[in-house]
Protein backbone atom coordinates (compact mmCIF):
# COMPACT_ATOMS: atom_id res chain seq x y z
CA UNK A 1 0.00 0.00 0.00
CA UNK A 2 1.31 3.39 -1.60
CA UNK A 3 0.55 6.35 0.92
CA UNK A 4 0.41 10.00 -0.43
CA UNK A 5 -0.64 13.03 1.15
CA UNK A 6 -3.11 15.26 -0.30
CA UNK A 7 -3.36 18.68 0.32
CA UNK A 8 -6.34 21.06 -0.55
CA UNK A 9 -4.83 24.59 -0.58
CA UNK A 10 -7.73 26.37 -1.46
CA UNK A 11 -9.08 26.38 2.00
CA UNK A 12 -6.17 28.56 3.34
CA UNK A 13 -2.34 28.27 2.54
CA UNK A 14 0.69 29.97 1.05
CA UNK A 15 3.60 28.26 -1.60
CA UNK A 16 5.69 28.18 1.44
CA UNK A 17 3.31 25.93 3.68
CA UNK A 18 3.10 23.47 0.81
CA UNK A 19 6.82 23.56 0.35
CA UNK A 20 7.51 22.79 3.99
CA UNK A 21 4.14 19.70 3.83
CA UNK A 22 6.45 18.62 0.58
CA UNK A 23 9.56 18.67 1.99
CA UNK A 24 8.33 16.80 5.09
CA UNK A 25 6.51 14.52 3.13
CA UNK A 26 9.74 13.44 1.16
CA UNK A 27 11.28 13.25 4.38
CA UNK A 28 8.90 10.78 5.56
CA UNK A 29 9.01 8.61 2.57
CA UNK A 30 5.83 9.12 1.25
CA UNK A 31 4.97 7.95 -2.15
CA UNK A 32 3.96 11.62 -3.46
CA UNK A 33 2.47 15.08 -2.46
CA UNK A 34 0.19 15.70 -4.49
CA UNK A 35 -3.05 18.77 -4.37
CA UNK A 36 -6.06 20.33 -5.04
CA UNK A 37 -6.92 22.53 -8.16
CA UNK A 38 -9.49 24.87 -6.84
CA UNK A 39 -9.39 28.89 -6.66
CA UNK A 40 -12.38 29.58 -4.11
CA UNK A 41 -12.44 27.87 -0.59
CA UNK A 42 -15.28 25.79 0.11
CA UNK A 43 -17.45 25.69 3.82
CA UNK A 44 -16.68 28.04 6.85
CA UNK A 45 -12.89 28.89 6.24
CA UNK A 46 -11.71 31.98 5.34
CA UNK A 47 -9.13 30.66 2.57
CA UNK A 48 -7.04 33.32 3.38
CA UNK A 49 -4.46 34.36 2.39
CA UNK A 50 -5.58 33.20 -1.14
CA UNK A 51 -5.75 30.76 -3.63
CA UNK A 52 -2.41 29.13 -5.40
CA UNK A 53 -2.19 28.16 -8.43
CA UNK A 54 -1.70 23.94 -8.82
CA UNK A 55 0.89 24.26 -11.57
CA UNK A 56 2.73 27.10 -10.64
CA UNK A 57 2.76 25.37 -7.19
CA UNK A 58 4.04 22.25 -8.40
CA UNK A 59 7.06 23.44 -10.58
CA UNK A 60 8.32 25.49 -7.37
CA UNK A 61 8.55 22.33 -5.30
CA UNK A 62 9.69 20.66 -8.31
CA UNK A 63 13.05 22.51 -8.10
CA UNK A 64 12.88 22.32 -4.05
CA UNK A 65 12.59 18.36 -4.00
CA UNK A 66 14.71 15.12 -5.31
CA UNK A 67 12.78 12.32 -4.94
CA UNK A 68 8.73 12.64 -3.98
CA UNK A 69 6.72 12.21 -6.93
CA UNK A 70 3.80 15.60 -7.82
CA UNK A 71 0.97 15.90 -8.68
CA UNK A 72 -3.13 16.86 -8.68
CA UNK A 73 -6.35 15.55 -7.88
CA UNK A 74 -8.01 16.62 -9.83
CA UNK A 75 -6.37 19.31 -12.56
CA UNK A 76 -9.84 20.65 -13.82
CA UNK A 77 -10.03 20.63 -17.37
CA UNK A 78 -12.32 23.66 -17.22
CA UNK A 79 -8.98 25.86 -16.12
CA UNK A 80 -7.22 25.68 -18.74
CA UNK A 81 -6.95 24.90 -22.70
CA UNK A 82 -5.22 21.43 -23.35
CA UNK A 83 -3.03 22.21 -25.80
CA UNK A 84 -1.61 24.80 -22.92
CA UNK A 85 -1.72 21.92 -19.93
CA UNK A 86 0.20 19.75 -21.85
CA UNK A 87 2.77 22.77 -22.29
CA UNK A 88 2.67 22.72 -18.52
CA UNK A 89 2.75 19.70 -17.13
CA UNK A 90 5.33 18.32 -19.87
CA UNK A 91 7.42 21.46 -18.21
CA UNK A 92 6.82 20.72 -14.84
CA UNK A 93 7.83 17.29 -15.44
CA UNK A 94 11.19 17.98 -17.33
CA UNK A 95 11.93 20.48 -13.70
CA UNK A 96 10.84 17.84 -11.48
CA UNK A 97 13.00 15.34 -13.09
CA UNK A 98 10.08 12.70 -14.21
CA UNK A 99 8.25 12.67 -11.24
CA UNK A 100 5.03 14.39 -12.45
CA UNK A 101 1.66 12.67 -12.50
CA UNK A 102 -1.71 14.23 -14.22
CA UNK A 103 -5.06 14.03 -12.49
CA UNK A 104 -7.36 15.10 -15.29
CA UNK A 105 -11.33 15.93 -13.85
CA UNK A 106 -13.59 17.74 -15.55
CA UNK A 107 -14.19 20.55 -13.52
CA UNK A 108 -17.36 21.11 -10.90
CA UNK A 109 -17.18 24.01 -8.63
CA UNK A 110 -19.35 27.02 -10.68
CA UNK A 111 -18.73 29.59 -7.85
CA UNK A 112 -14.53 29.60 -8.33
CA UNK A 113 -15.80 30.06 -11.82
CA UNK A 114 -17.94 32.85 -11.68
CA UNK A 115 -15.44 34.49 -8.87
CA UNK A 116 -12.34 34.38 -11.42
CA UNK A 117 -14.21 34.88 -14.85
CA UNK A 118 -14.08 31.59 -16.10
CA UNK A 119 -16.66 30.13 -18.40
CA UNK A 120 -18.24 26.82 -16.85
CA UNK A 121 -19.91 25.19 -19.86
CA UNK A 122 -22.80 23.31 -19.70
CA UNK A 123 -21.11 19.78 -21.63
CA UNK A 124 -17.95 18.93 -19.26
CA UNK A 125 -17.46 15.59 -19.79
CA UNK A 126 -17.25 15.47 -23.25
CA UNK A 127 -14.74 18.30 -22.92
CA UNK A 128 -12.65 16.20 -20.80
CA UNK A 129 -12.78 13.48 -23.12
CA UNK A 130 -11.12 15.51 -25.67
CA UNK A 131 -9.00 17.67 -23.49
CA UNK A 132 -7.36 13.98 -22.50
CA UNK A 133 -6.99 12.72 -26.31
CA UNK A 134 -5.34 16.14 -27.07
CA UNK A 135 -2.79 16.09 -24.02
CA UNK A 136 -2.60 12.38 -24.43
CA UNK A 137 -1.87 12.64 -28.39
CA UNK A 138 0.52 16.04 -28.24
CA UNK A 139 2.75 13.82 -25.83
CA UNK A 140 2.80 10.50 -28.05
CA UNK A 141 3.56 12.27 -31.35
CA UNK A 142 7.36 11.47 -32.24
CA UNK A 143 9.80 14.69 -32.50
CA UNK A 144 9.77 16.20 -35.79
CA UNK A 145 5.91 14.83 -36.59
CA UNK A 146 2.74 17.29 -36.15
CA UNK A 147 -0.46 16.77 -34.29
CA UNK A 148 -3.85 17.64 -35.99
CA UNK A 149 -7.07 17.16 -33.69
CA UNK A 150 -10.25 18.06 -35.15
CA UNK A 151 -13.11 17.91 -32.42
CA UNK A 152 -16.33 19.00 -31.32
CA UNK A 153 -14.19 21.56 -28.61
CA UNK A 154 -11.06 21.82 -29.65
CA UNK A 155 -9.61 21.79 -33.11
CA UNK A 156 -5.74 21.58 -33.42
CA UNK A 157 -3.78 21.91 -36.56
CA UNK A 158 0.01 20.92 -37.35
CA UNK A 159 1.25 21.21 -33.91
CA UNK A 160 4.56 20.59 -33.17
CA UNK A 161 3.71 19.01 -30.26
CA UNK A 162 6.61 20.39 -28.28
CA UNK A 163 7.89 20.20 -25.38
CA UNK A 164 8.20 16.75 -24.43
CA UNK A 165 7.88 15.51 -20.58
CA UNK A 166 11.07 13.81 -19.19
CA UNK A 167 9.34 10.49 -18.37
CA UNK A 168 8.19 8.86 -21.60
CA UNK A 169 4.94 8.26 -20.41
CA UNK A 170 2.89 10.80 -17.33
CA UNK A 171 1.24 8.67 -15.70
CA UNK A 172 -2.56 10.09 -16.18
CA UNK A 173 -5.24 9.45 -13.27
CA UNK A 174 -9.16 9.69 -13.94
CA UNK A 175 -11.25 9.42 -10.76
CA UNK A 176 -14.97 9.77 -9.59
CA UNK A 177 -18.41 7.77 -8.79
CA UNK A 178 -19.74 7.75 -12.45
CA UNK A 179 -21.45 4.87 -13.26
CA UNK A 180 -20.42 4.21 -16.97
CA UNK A 181 -18.85 7.27 -18.75
CA UNK A 182 -16.44 7.59 -16.55
CA UNK A 183 -15.21 3.78 -16.31
CA UNK A 184 -15.24 4.36 -20.06
CA UNK A 185 -12.86 7.12 -19.94
CA UNK A 186 -10.61 5.50 -17.36
CA UNK A 187 -10.09 2.67 -19.58
CA UNK A 188 -9.28 4.48 -22.62
CA UNK A 189 -6.78 6.92 -20.79
CA UNK A 190 -6.08 6.49 -17.09
CA UNK A 191 -2.81 4.58 -15.50
CA UNK A 192 -4.61 4.79 -12.56
CA UNK A 193 -7.94 4.66 -11.17
CA UNK A 194 -9.45 6.82 -7.94
CA UNK A 195 -12.39 7.22 -6.16
CA UNK A 196 -12.79 9.95 -3.38
CA UNK A 197 -14.39 9.97 -0.51
CA UNK A 198 -15.87 6.54 -0.51
CA UNK A 199 -17.50 3.73 1.44
CA UNK A 200 -15.35 0.46 1.26
CA UNK A 201 -18.75 -1.09 -0.77
CA UNK A 202 -18.69 1.79 -3.12
CA UNK A 203 -15.27 1.23 -3.39
CA UNK A 204 -15.77 -2.39 -4.32
CA UNK A 205 -18.29 -1.72 -6.58
CA UNK A 206 -16.84 1.09 -8.92
CA UNK A 207 -13.44 -1.01 -9.32
CA UNK A 208 -15.54 -3.46 -10.11
CA UNK A 209 -16.85 -1.45 -13.20
CA UNK A 210 -13.37 -0.58 -14.37
CA UNK A 211 -12.14 -3.73 -14.50
CA UNK A 212 -15.24 -4.15 -16.59
CA UNK A 213 -14.43 -1.21 -19.05
CA UNK A 214 -10.61 -2.34 -18.68
CA UNK A 215 -11.97 -5.88 -20.35
CA UNK A 216 -14.23 -4.42 -22.76
CA UNK A 217 -11.23 -1.89 -24.11
CA UNK A 218 -9.29 -5.27 -24.47
CA UNK A 219 -6.67 -3.44 -21.79
CA UNK A 220 -5.57 -6.04 -18.72
CA UNK A 221 -6.95 -5.52 -15.43
CA UNK A 222 -3.95 -5.39 -13.91
CA UNK A 223 -2.41 -2.44 -16.05
CA UNK A 224 -4.24 0.37 -13.74
CA UNK A 225 -3.53 1.43 -10.38
CA UNK A 226 -6.36 1.49 -8.30
CA UNK A 227 -6.54 4.23 -5.45
CA UNK A 228 -8.63 5.74 -2.66
CA UNK A 229 -8.64 9.27 -1.28
CA UNK A 230 -9.81 9.84 2.20
CA UNK A 231 -9.41 12.66 5.28
CA UNK A 232 -6.91 11.65 7.65
CA UNK A 233 -7.24 12.36 11.09
CA UNK A 234 -5.09 9.92 13.25
CA UNK A 235 -4.00 10.35 17.02
CA UNK A 236 -1.95 8.64 19.47
CA UNK A 237 -4.42 8.74 22.08
CA UNK A 238 -8.62 9.66 22.26
CA UNK A 239 -7.77 13.17 23.02
CA UNK A 240 -5.13 13.90 20.30
CA UNK A 241 -7.49 12.32 17.52
CA UNK A 242 -10.30 14.35 19.27
CA UNK A 243 -8.08 17.63 18.86
CA UNK A 244 -6.98 16.69 15.79
CA UNK A 245 -10.68 16.56 14.19
CA UNK A 246 -11.80 19.99 16.32
CA UNK A 247 -8.88 21.60 13.90
CA UNK A 248 -10.53 20.87 10.88
CA UNK A 249 -13.75 20.97 11.91
CA UNK A 250 -15.11 17.76 11.76
CA UNK A 251 -16.94 15.13 14.22
CA UNK A 252 -14.68 12.05 15.50
CA UNK A 253 -17.43 9.73 14.64
CA UNK A 254 -18.12 10.91 11.23
CA UNK A 255 -14.15 10.72 10.36
CA UNK A 256 -14.23 7.01 11.46
CA UNK A 257 -16.92 6.20 9.31
CA UNK A 258 -16.00 8.09 6.46
CA UNK A 259 -12.66 8.59 6.33
CA UNK A 260 -9.05 7.11 8.05
CA UNK A 261 -9.49 8.28 11.47
CA UNK A 262 -8.12 7.18 14.95
CA UNK A 263 -5.46 5.34 16.54
CA UNK A 264 -2.73 3.95 14.37
CA UNK A 265 -3.40 1.00 14.83
CA UNK A 266 -7.52 1.84 13.47
CA UNK A 267 -5.95 3.18 11.05
CA UNK A 268 -3.92 0.21 9.45
CA UNK A 269 -6.87 -2.37 10.08
CA UNK A 270 -9.31 0.28 8.50
CA UNK A 271 -6.69 0.34 5.52
CA UNK A 272 -6.75 -3.02 5.44
CA UNK A 273 -10.45 -3.22 4.53
CA UNK A 274 -9.96 -0.90 1.40
CA UNK A 275 -6.54 -3.14 0.27
CA UNK A 276 -9.26 -6.34 0.80
CA UNK A 277 -11.29 -4.55 -1.84
CA UNK A 278 -8.19 -3.88 -4.09
CA UNK A 279 -7.17 -0.45 -3.17
CA UNK A 280 -3.31 -0.13 -4.10
CA UNK A 281 -2.56 3.80 -3.24
CA UNK A 282 -4.39 5.92 -0.26
CA UNK A 283 -4.29 9.64 -0.90
CA UNK A 284 -4.22 10.88 3.07
CA UNK A 285 -6.18 14.40 2.56
CA UNK A 286 -4.32 16.31 4.90
CA UNK A 287 -6.26 19.49 6.20
CA UNK A 288 -4.66 21.05 8.62
CA UNK A 289 -1.01 21.96 6.97
CA UNK A 290 0.59 22.86 10.19
CA UNK A 291 0.17 19.74 11.59
CA UNK A 292 3.41 17.93 10.31
CA UNK A 293 3.51 15.97 13.56
CA UNK A 294 0.49 14.01 12.25
CA UNK A 295 2.59 12.96 8.92
CA UNK A 296 5.53 11.80 11.20
CA UNK A 297 3.11 9.99 13.31
CA UNK A 298 1.22 7.92 10.18
CA UNK A 299 4.82 7.38 8.81
CA UNK A 300 6.23 5.46 11.93
CA UNK A 301 3.24 3.73 13.24
CA UNK A 302 0.98 3.08 10.33
CA UNK A 303 3.10 2.83 6.93
CA UNK A 304 5.32 -0.43 8.92
CA UNK A 305 2.30 -2.01 9.36
CA UNK A 306 1.27 -2.03 5.88
CA UNK A 307 1.92 -4.50 3.20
Amino acid sequence: MDLRVFTEPQQGATYETLLRVAKAAEDLHYGAFFRSDHYVHMGSVDGLPGPTDAWITLAGIARETSRIRLGTLMTAGTFRLPGVLAIQVAQVDQMSGGRVELGLGAGWYEAEHTAYGIPFPKEKFGRLEEQLAVVTGLWATPVGERFTFDGTYYQLKDSPALPKPAQSKVPVLIGGHGARRTPALAARYADEFNIPFASVADTEQQFGRVRAALRQAGRKTDELVYSNALVACVGRTDSEVRRRADAIGRNVDELKANGLAGSPAEVVERIAQYQAVGSQRMYLQMLDLDDLDQLDLIAAEVTPQLD
